[in-house]
Formats: structure tokens, C-alpha cells, sequence
């Protein structure tokens, strides 16, 4: 008990350092704009990895059909501001609730399916999503939509020039997802997500509905990665198929949590904190001639996930405060042990 009592001290002494050393960065950072825009994404990117985590890494329910709900939120919240003149804090919730009710629809006929066939269903989604909207006429087709420009401040989520205040709200939303996942996982609604991941006739023997639960976690997944998709819109005051529907963004989606590690809470965070900058860096040193080199290190960094740690990184980070915590001949005594097995 002692044991377990430190070691989620230790993650509250990470957890705490790492809040205040976020909050302090567009200070620490002062005339970097690349920076700042880096880690905006990564905080929008950790938030739309715990809306993922939500359906693929509670309930088991693996999607690559997520970027439909984000490209949801975006449209919703651009029509709303762009062509009614509605507040963008309005336009949000819109957004997640339009995204909300396509997940819910989507979820109806493809829960039907499981395994490999619910990932093709999603997938098929995805793709139909993005043709339709790209010939849609009313919604820009290709040429998309843009938002209007009204006078900086949050009360219209616009920042011309200096775009710290995106940060704060990016970084707000995901202290705000991350709360909202911590509760979940810890509330009965989560213990029986779980069991659906894990045995779903088994719950369904105890009386409980796999396809409700599913549909509200299908849901909430969608709303979460549907506001995501509203404030992508704000920010780049810009939405195409493109950029909200590719299926390269539904593929990223699931990536995030995959690396950082499927349910949990610390997860998504840490595999946006990964992925990200390696992007965007990438992209920096490579310029054009390396062009999907990212790709190339986000497959091979899932595959040595997936072969020695399938746990994802949170699961290292974690096998790391514990060695830091176990006393040095536990340590040895642990290593002879595993070397006795191994052999």
C-alpha cells in the first residue's frame, strides 16, 4: 500500500511539473512562434488522442473514422460563425453535439460489427465523408470555407498576431478532456467499458447492455474529437476536406493513444508529445525531400511498441518510476529473478 501510495506521488510530482512548466511556456519560449504553434497542436492533438481513447481504449471499439467527427465539429463551427455570425463559444458546443449525433448514427449499424470489420466499417465512413463533402457545393466542395476575421480577443477566439491565447484554450480543453477521462475511468460507467473491451458476453450475462454503453462512449468519443475539430477552425480560420477529413487525420487520431498507451489517462498526452514534434521537425530538416518521413517513424515506432512494450510509452514511463522507486536489492533481486526465467 505504502508502495502504491508513493508511486502515484511520484505521477502527481510529474503530473504537477509538467501543468506548471505548460502554463509558463509562451513566456519561456518569448518570440518563437513555430514553438508556440507546436505545442497548440500538441495539445489539440493530446485532447483528440483522449477522445479516441475514449471508444478504442475503454470500450475496445478500434475506429480509424475518428477525423469524420472532427471535420464534424469543424464544418458545424464554420457555417455557424462564418456564414449565421454566430459567437465561436457558441459554435463549439454546436460542433461536439453535431459530432455527437453523427457518432451515434454511425455507431448504430457499424456496432453490429466487431473486430477487423468494425475497423473496415469506419474506414469506409471516413472516405465516404470526405467525397461527399468534397462535392458538396453548399459546404465549399473543394475550394471549402473560410471564417470571417473580427477584432482579436477571446470573445471572438481570434489572436492575429500573437497566438498565445490559442495555446491557453487548447491547453484548457485538454486539462479539461483530462479531468473529464480521469472521472470516467474511476466511475462504474468506465469498470464496465473496460469489461466490454475485455469479455463482452460475459457483461451481457450480467445484464448489462454492450451496445448502450458502447453508443455513449461512441458519443462522448465523438463530441470530444467534434469540439477539437470547431477549434481547429477558429484557429485557422480556414476548413477543406482536406485538412478536417483526410483520412491521414483518422489514422493520426488512433496513433496518439496506440503509442502513448491505450486506456490511459496519461497516455494520449504522452504520444502527442512524441509525435508532434517529430513532425513538425521533420518537416523542418527534411523540407521537401522528406516528405512522409514522420510516417516512416511513427510505423516503426508502433511496431517496436507493439512487439516489446504494448503497454505504449506511458506503460515505460511507468516501469520507470517503479525501478526509480524499488530499493537497489529488490532491484538486483528482481533482475536475477527475470534472468532465471529467461533462462
Amino acid at each position: 500500500m505504502g508502495d502504491r501510495v508513493r508511486f502515484s506521488a511520484r505521477w502527481a510530482a510529474l503530473l504537477a511539473a509538467g501543468g506548471l512548466a505548460a502554463l509558463a511556456a509562451p513566456a519561456l519560449l518569448g518570440e518563437r512562434p513555430f514553438e508556440l504553434r507546436m505545442l497548440t497542436i500538441v495539445c489539440l492533438y493530446a485532447t483528440l488522442g483522449h477522445g479516441w481513447n475514449v471508444l478504442g481504449g475503454y470500450a475496445g471499439q478500434s475506429s480509424l473514422g475518428h477525423g469524420v467527427f472532427f471535420g464534424a465539429g469543424a464544418y458545424v463551427t464554420a457555417c455557424l460563425v462564418g456564414l449565421l455570425g454566430a459567437s465561436p463559444w457558441l459554435a463549439l458546443p454546436a460542433g461536439a453535439l453535431a459530432a455527437a449525433l453523427i457518432g451515434v448514427a454511425i455507431g448504430w449499424p457499424c456496432f453490429r460489427l466487431r473486430g477487423h470489420y468494425f475497423v473496415i466499417a469506419t474506414l469506409v465512413v471516413a472516405e465516404s465523408a470526405f467525397l461527399l463533402v468534397n462535392a458538396w457545393e453548399p459546404l465549399g466542395g473543394a475550394m471549402g470555407l473560410n471564417l470571417p476575421i473580427r477584432p482579436d480577443g477571446f470573445a471572438n477566439l481570434q489572436f492575429g498576431r500573437d497566438k498565445t491565447g490559442y495555446y491557453y484554450v487548447a491547453l484548457a480543453m485538454l486539462a479539461l478532456v483530462t479531468a473529464l477521462v480521469w472521472a470516467l475511468q474511476r466511475s462504474s460507467f468506465g469498470f464496465v467499458l473496460r469489461a466490454i473491451r475485455d469479455d463482452e458476453a460475459a457483461v451481457r450475462s450480467l445484464g448489462f447492455s454492450p451496445a448502450r454503453y458502447k453508443q455513449v462512449a461512441m458519443a462522448l468519443s465523438a463530441a470530444i474529437v467534434g469540439a477539437c475539430g470547431g477549434f481547429f477552425a477558429q484557429y485557422v480560420l480556414f476548413v477543406d476536406p482536406p485538412s478536417v477529413l483526410a483520412l491521414s487525420l483518422s489514422v493520426t487520431i488512433a496513433l496518439i493513444p496506440i503509442l502513448g498507451g491505450i486506456g490511459t489517462v496519461s497516455g494520449p498526452i504522452i504520444g502527442a508529445a512524441v509525435l508532434v514534434p517529430l513532425s513538425e521537425y521533420s518537416r523542418v530538416w527534411f523540407s521537401g525531400t522528406g516528405r512522409n518521413v514522420d510516417l516512416l517513424v511513427y510505423g516503426a515506432l508502433i511496431m517496436l511498441i507493439s512487439v516489446y512494450r504494448p503497454q505504449g510509452l506511458a506503460g515505460v514511463l511507468g516501469d520507470a518510476l517503479r525501478g526509480a522507486r524499488a530499493p537497489a536489492g529488490a532491484r538486483g533481486a528482481g533482475a536475477q529473478t527475470g534472468a532465471g526465467g529467461a533462462g
